[in-house]
């Protein structure tokens, strides 16, 4: 389409941006990271506090501009560029259920987030330490299993939904490389239980524009401020 994609979020990290920025690279999209490019931060608060007449006000980044349209939150916008970038099946079944697995990596991505931050998101993670100790011991113990379990078994057919590459398969990329940034002793025990998860990032990582995009400055390494953080106390 004529009009560009606008991408606002957090400059610094990652974060659940990535999520849409792998749907914008594996398309060959052309697309806007607004908020790195220089007056891109004021722009993207000035969008959020005082939005244009017609487009709502979004709660937080991440969010979408595209012609008059503002749309917010990762799964929402997912819903919104996959058809448009041939990332999900045509057939409403099948887009019901992209998003239904989208949503369920939105809860998961919290839990990861709550490993580090049990308390509160406005303290450091040094101020919660020994809380973040006993939210993590129970994630890696009960939720990771059960998630990626989940996961696994949708992924059963090679591809989380349909038969060609999907937005969920990129996302399922992205946890599975943030996962094993943060847990990596959590995931190697796991890792015996989800062959074909791991199969499909294999798969992923090897795709063409996927491999150019992680080898790229455009690809933030991650880091100990983003959603996925390495604290090897927290890893057991």
């Amino acid at each position: 389409m004529a009009r560009p994609y606008e991408l606002f979020y957090w400059p610094g990290i990652q974060g659940r941006g990535e999520f849409i920025r792998l749907a914008f690279e594996e398309a060959g999209a052309r697309y806007e990271d607004v908020a790195r490019s220089p007056g891109g931060m004021p722009k993207m608060m000035t969008l959020m506090r005082s939005p244009p007449r017609g487009m709502t006000e979004p709660f937080a980044p991440p969010f979408l501009r595209h012609g008059k349209l503002l749309v917010a939150q990762t799964a929402n916008v997912l819903l919104y560029l996959a058809p448009r970038l041939g990332l999900v099946p045509a057939n409403e079944a099948s887009r019901l259920r992209a998003h239904e697995l989208q949503l369920t990596v939105t809860d998961f991505v919290a839990e990861i987030h709550d490993t580090h931050h049990p308390i509160a998101v406005s303290q450091y993670y040094e101020d919660q330490k020994s809380e973040a100790k006993k939210r993590a011991r129970v994630f890696v113990d009960e939720r990771l299993p059960k998630y990626l379990g989940y996961f696994e078994r949708a992924a059963a057919s090679g591809r989380m939904v349909g038969r060609s590459l999907s937005y969920v398969d990129l996302s399922m990329f992205q946890l599975v490389e943030g996962l094993e940034y943060a847990f990596p002793r959590a995931m190697k025990r796991v890792g015996k239980r989800i062959p074909k998860l791991l199969a499909l990032r294999d798969a992923v990582a090897a795709r063409p524009r996927i491999a150019a995009y992680v080898a790229s400055e455009r690809r933030l390494p991650f880091n100990e401020s983003g959603i996925f953080r390495r604290y090897p106390e927290l890893d057991h």
